[in-house]
């Protein structure tokens, strides 16, 4: 069965590293075999991978769409999981959930979860400013 996708106007999705925009109108595509495809919603640019956990999430993206360098991305990727986890220890339980993805070829999977990283980065974030704004001052 047939992998239907349909396109808003000027929508852009990446097929098998080949970054593609739709023209003026909606477009229906349908995919008869298996191939790395992202939306527009879920590509991240380079320079909008900003923090810790946004780095992650692109450089699992490259693995995704980007298989002939796979042992480069597989290197930054562990280096990036490294340092992260050195400054949240407690987002473990969501790098464990990543890396089975990852080791079992599950880019696509490892993406998605990966952007429950950026949210929970994001929550420690915050409670960390909530924190600091709460001190007394001295």
């Amino acid at each position: 069965m047939a992998l239907k996708i349909s396109l808003k106007p000027n929508e852009r999705i990446i097929i098998g590293g080949a970054v593609v925009t739709n023209g003026n109108s909606k477009c229906d595509l349908f995919f008869e075999n298996k191939v790395p495809l992202l939306r527009e919603k879920d590509i991240m640019s380079e320079s909008a991978a900003e923090t810790p956990a946004s780095r992650i999430y692109f450089v699992i993206q490259l693995m995704y769409i980007d298989g002939e360098n796979m042992a480069v991305h597989h290197q930054t990727y562990w280096k990036l999981v490294k340092a992260f986890l050195g400054a949240v220890p407690s987002a473990l339980p969501i790098i464990d959930q990543i890396n089975d993805h990852i080791l079992k070829g599950n880019h696509y999977t490892g993406l998605k979860t990966a952007a429950k990283l950026i949210e929970y980065e994001q929550e420690v974030i915050s409670r960390v400013s909530d924190s600091a704004t709460s001190l007394p001052d001295s």
